[in-house]
């Protein structure tokens, strides 16, 4: 026994790991954010998952002889995640599409499913196609084969394609208002129809689809072993019995088990087969919305950081010259402020506030950060204002100085000098954490490097020009702080 530990050990230090066939593990990945009838907490014991792609993945660890474990995995890291080997199979609603097949090694179809376009039952009669939503905002999820749908109808049909991180919201902003209609799955359509009250689902598809199941693209003998495993579960009914039980057998299924069975390929490919663009021209292809986004992160960030001073003076102002009742007041915003995530507060401001204000995007990320920065600004600027010595505001009194020009001609200006450095660093802190804003659609530099990432199968090239194009903002500013603080530096005592 030591001696087989220590040859494994040997095998690992050398980087060559043991064959997959021989680890009893089957480790599959899905993010359990994807709800039923994909996978959900089993409402009878929480620490377990349920639902179709769950009873798939036990299906095929069966037929190898291993045990299911689940990992969890961020949806739109799927890829990566098999890429980088931090699961053996992935399966989670994956959509099989030509990119991801260059990037991984994809399975067989074993389900097909159809772009629906979703809209308010009052307007299922306008809006029967993406042509009769001209200049209407259409929601979906980002990197799926509907975005992209939505991405080429752009320019065809003058719509704009809202991109959200999950499948919940975009149904809630229709009933809203925010959106006019909402392309997904019809799998997730039926799904929002069964919680929400006042939508309707057009019959006919936009597009046709596939969900596969992905594996690293070296791992081919797997990808192989699940595509035989697959096809024996369509022909004896297996696959069906899965279906059925979560209600989501259809007619489309029978032929698309058909064609599968029959094709002479591992694959059923619906796309064309044509040769993807290389990376370089992705890139450049991506350049100039990866600038557009950055305007907007500068945009927004520039607007909220204004709003935070201007708040943030007054409630530092408050603080030191209010009474008790007004202190305690502006003390408790503060601490409410600063001891709440700020992705909560825009959750909050966005979709909690719903029912009484419906706020823009925009307009809800600009108030969310901007009220969350207040409180860390007012905190600078109450100790900048304590900081100036007490001998020059008694003095000032004595010369018959009233209180507010004391506060504008003596104790303020030494007081922004004194903050001025600290303004910058969270003003550098909060173009960062304006990536934050994507949770409500705001499709800023972040959002714009994830999708252009998954779209390409790499984060290096996406990467590296969203970190540039964030120092490109943020070093002039430092280099502009600098330059303040030299010029407006006191003078130093003789």
């Amino acid at each position: 026994m030591r001696v087989r530990s220590f040859f494994l050990l040997l095998l690992l230090l050398a980087g060559e790991a043991p064959s997959i066939a021989q680890d009893p593990i089957l480790r599959w990945g899905g993010d359990a954010e994807g709800g039923a009838p994909f996978m959900e907490a089993n409402p009878e014991d929480p620490t377990k998952l349920v639902g179709f792609d769950v009873e798939v993945a036990e299906l095929i660890a069966l037929e190898l002889g291993r045990t299911p474990r689940f990992v969890q995995v961020a949806f739109a890291q799927l890829d990566q995640s098999a890429i980088r080997g931090d699961f053996d199979l992935g399966l989670c609603g994956i959509e099989d599409t030509p990119a991801r097949r260059s990037m991984v090694a994809a399975s067989v179809p074993y389900y097909e499913f159809r772009e629906v376009l979703t809209v308010r039952d009052a307007d299922k009669d306008r809006f029967k196609s993406l042509a009769d939503l001209r200049g209407r905002s259409i929601a979906t999820l980002g990197g799926t084969i509907a975005y992209e749908v939505l991405l080429k109808a752009e320019g065809e049909h003058g719509i704009t394609a809202v991109s959200y991180d999950d499948d919940v919201h975009p149904y809630s902003d229709l009933l809203l208002g925010r959106v006019d209609a909402v392309l997904l799955d019809n799998v997730l359509a039926d799904r929002s129809m069964r919680r929400n009250s006042g939508l309707f689902t057009q019959p006919e598809a936009v597009d046709v689809g596939h969900y596969v199941v992905i594996t690293a693209p070296a791992n081919v003998e797997l990808r192989d072993r699940v595509d035989e495993i697959l096809r024996s579960a369509m022909r004896d009914g297996r696959l069906e019995a899965i279906f059925q039980k979560w209600n989501s057998w259809n007619d489309d299924q029978p032929g698309l088990y058909a064609r599968v069975l029959a094709a002479a390929s591992d694959v059923v490919a619906e796309h064309p087969a044509a040769a993807r663009p290389s990376r370089a021209e992705l890139t450049l292809q991506y350049l100039p919305s990866l600038f557009e986004a950055a305007f907007i992160t500068l945009a927004l960030s520039c607007l909220s950081m204004a709003l935070a001073v201007s708040l943030g003076i007054t409630i530092a102002t408050g603080r030191v010259y209010g009474g008790n009742l007004t202190r305690a007041f502006l003390t408790g915003y503060v601490e409410l402020m600063r001891g709440t995530p700020v992705l909560l507060q825009l959750f909050v401001i966005y979709y909690g506030l719903a029912a009484m204000v419906r706020l823009p995007a925009f307009a809800a990320a600009l108030l969310g950060l901007g009220l969350n920065y207040a409180a860390y600004e007012s905190e600078i600027y109450r100790s900048a204002l304590e900081a100036v010595p007490r001998g020059q505001l008694e003095a000032s009194r004595i010369l018959g100085f009233s209180r507010m020009q004391v506060l504008r001609l003596i104790r303020g200006p030494q007081a922004f000098r004194l903050a001025l450095a600290p303004m910058t660093n969270d003003f550098v802190a909060l173009l960062k954490d304006s990536s934050l804003v994507s949770v409500l659609t705001v499709v800023e530099l972040t959002k714009r490097t994830q999708i252009f990432a998954a779209n390409i199968g790499s984060w290096v090239i996406p990467g590296v020009l969203c970190a540039a194009l964030y120092l490109a903002m943020s070093l002039p500013l430092g280099h502009l702080a600098r330059r303040l603080e030299m010029r407006w530096r006191a003078p130093s005592p003789s």
